[in-house]
């Protein structure tokens, strides 16, 4: 992701997080940050996916993944979330955490799929019964993943 993409993932973010979407300064900050790394998907030239992490061997959290609505399901997600494994790995960090809100079936069912596992939880974090549930993959460095991303 480059500072002029900031716009398109930022239209998709307000659509998917319309309760709580970072801000367009977040995102700069988070691209000025050299222990963050953001990618971005596209379709015919169009932004559908973004997603983004902190490195920082040996550890790695997953910041984000936004896919827009009209791409969900389509394997947009997973394949952010395997550039974000790769990544990690490279750069030999031992796990990869991230958090999601508990009412976001979908994700969660994705991040299983390859292998994260709750390990926490904040209760209400999010809203009254909507927790943050903490998940982990590791060992990274056994991790196999295929794909790719820009």
């Amino acid at each position: 992701m480059r500072w002029w993409d900031i716009p398109s993932v930022h239209a998709i973010e307000i659509s998917v997080f319309a309760t709580d979407p970072w801000s367009i300064e977040q995102f700069w900050s988070e691209l000025a940050e050299p222990t963050r790394h953001y990618f971005i998907a596209t379709l015919d030239d169009d932004i559908v996916g973004y997603a983004g992490s902190f490195v920082l061997s040996p550890e790695a959290d997953v910041q984000t993944i936004g896919v827009a609505k009209d791409h969900q399901g389509q394997g947009v997600g997973a394949l952010l979330l395997t550039t974000l494994i790769e990544h990690a790995t490279q750069a030999q960090a031992a796990q990869l955490i991230l958090e999601v809100r508990s009412d976001n079936v979908a994700a969660i069912a994705m991040y299983q799929q390859f292998g994260f596992e709750k390990i926490s939880s904040r209760p209400n974090y999010y809203a009254p019964d909507v927790d943050a549930l903490i998940m982990r993959l590791r060992p990274l460095a056994r991790t196999t993943t295929s794909g790719g991303g820009k």
